[in-house]
């Protein structure tokens, strides 16, 4: 495969997110972008619009949030290292998502898993201590 990418004047915006492999397909990127999942310069847009270079993206996947600035445009997608060099993630997004990160890490722990499904007797005090609540609130 080819490590460069060829140089384009305009891209739409779903076409270079799929690009630079936020989204695995075209129609992902567009349903992220219709459904305002991403926001391009600080607004919602359509997936028609036209990536510029310098443009501030913010985009949800899963549990985080990224900003990146667009630092090269491409139509074609490529290899995942020629793919990062198309855009920079912004610092306070780096650490933003590492703290939520650390976050969701803790409330895991503080919130163990039991090995197994509460059997009848179990299910049935569960029951009771909801109607318990239920009443006091």
């Amino acid at each position: 495969m080819r490590s460069e990418l060829k140089t384009v004047t305009a891209v739409r915006l779903d076409k270079w997110l799929w690009a630079a492999r936020f989204y695995k397909t075209r129609a992902i990127a567009k349903q992220m972008i219709d459904g305002g999942k991403v926001h391009y310069n600080g607004q919602r847009t359509k997936s028609s619009k036209n990536a510029e270079i310098g443009a501030l993206i913010r985009l949800r996947q899963g549990f985080d949030e990224k900003e990146v600035i667009i630092m090269a445009l491409s139509d074609q997608r490529g290899q995942a290292i020629v793919a990062q060099t198309l855009y920079q993630e912004t610092e306070q997004s780096i650490q933003k998502r590492a703290t939520n990160a650390e976050t969701r890490r803790l409330q895991r722990l503080n919130n163990p898993i039991p090995d197994t499904k509460p059997d009848k007797k179990q299910r049935r005090q569960i029951v009771r201590f909801k109607q318990i609540q239920g009443d006091i609130e």
